[in-house]
């Protein structure tokens, strides 16, 4: 019997769901709304329902399976407590308890877990992706925010709290830009897709860059995509976002291998589809800022999860990391 988990990955707009194999590959999925009413127990209704609706679907394509637990993965997601914790871009305020909700309607299922979207990354590419087999590395997704997840010695890190594994959170300029989170310089205030944006805008007012591409558009309407697709027709701005952007990441980077010395840095997000025109900078950036004892020792490589299925994806390993724990 073909033993799968789910998978559910909770965005500020929408909650993606799947059925996912022992060998990663999603055997259906589906998404729902993630609700603007702010009533947690309405929403584990509905999302226990789409859960049943896919279970009952994927035993129709293949009836020798069995539903071994939930994974979830979910901005300010707390381990040890299976909460969601004050986030800041859902609509349910303070602490909901998604786990326990979920066991009430899903009582036989052997695990169900919840953790941070980063983590959630982290696990599915110990398990599914790259990184089978490694002990020591850290995932890194850049995204809205930049989120990580940190593995040592085979287990994730989650602290004293569940929190661990803010290096999004590192400061790079002290006094610097101002970050969602409220403070000033952090790494996520250069490295995300906004931050991306705001030093294509920076630039522009630099060189009163009137003739670049990016010039032609608003703050709102610009997007990582225009600056890839700007960087790879030759435009200068856009070429030296891409440089900046990845000495800023190279320099949180090498904060992170000084303490914990991985055998790889795992990339993922939207602004990986840039390939080398992030990669490279990233990586001659890490090897500046690195002590001597670790240069040329750790590897920069992309993710291995698929784009389109990593968050249901990673989401579900969660599962089976519960499982075998």
């Amino acid at each position: 019997m073909k033993k799968v988990s789910v998978g559910v990955d909770i965005g500020g707009t929408n909650t993606a769901i799947g059925v996912v194999d022992e060998m990663g590959h999603v055997l259906t999925k589906d998404s729902i709304s993630t609700p603007s009413h702010g009533d947690i127990n309405k929403y584990i209704e509905d999302l226990s329902a789409a859960i049943n609706k896919l279970i009952t679907n994927a035993k129709l394509m293949n009836e020798e399976i069995e539903i071994i637990g939930i994974g979830v993965g979910a901005p300010n997601g707390n381990y040890y407590s299976g909460t969601i914790e004050y986030a800041p871009n859902l609509s349910f305020k303070g602490v909901v308890h998604v786990v326990k909700l979920l066991k009430a309607h899903f009582p036989d299922l052997e695990a169900i877990a919840l953790t941070n979207d980063a983590n959630a990354a982290a696990i599915g590419e110990m398990i599914y992706g790259g990184a089978k087999g490694m002990k020591n590395f850290v995932m890194y997704t850049l995204g809205t925010g930049v989120g990580s997840g940190v593995v040592v010695n085979g287990d994730l890190v989650y602290g004293h709290d569940g929190f661990a594994g803010e290096c999004g959170h590192t400061t790079l300029v002290p006094g610097g830009r101002l970050c969602g989170c409220g403070a000033q310089g952090h790494l996520e205030a250069y490295c995300s897709a906004p931050g991306m944006k705001r030093t294509a805008f920076e630039l522009l007012a630099k060189y009163n860059a009137t003739d670049s591409p990016l010039a032609n558009h608003t703050y709102n309407d610009l997007t990582s995509k225009m600056i890839y697709d700007a960087a790879v027709a030759g435009d200068k701005v856009a070429l030296e976002v891409f440089e900046l952007t990845g000495h800023h990441l190279g320099q949180g980077i090498a904060d992170t291998i000084h303490h914990l010395s991985p055998e790889a840095i795992f990339l993922f997000g939207g602004p990986l589809a840039a390939g080398e025109l992030i990669l490279k900078p990233t990586k001659e950036s890490i090897e500046k800022h690195l002590l001597p004892i670790f240069k040329d020792k750790i590897q920069l490589l992309p993710s291995k999860l698929d784009a389109g299925d990593a968050a249901i994806v990673g989401a579900s390993a969660l599962a089976w990391k519960e499982l075998n724990k």
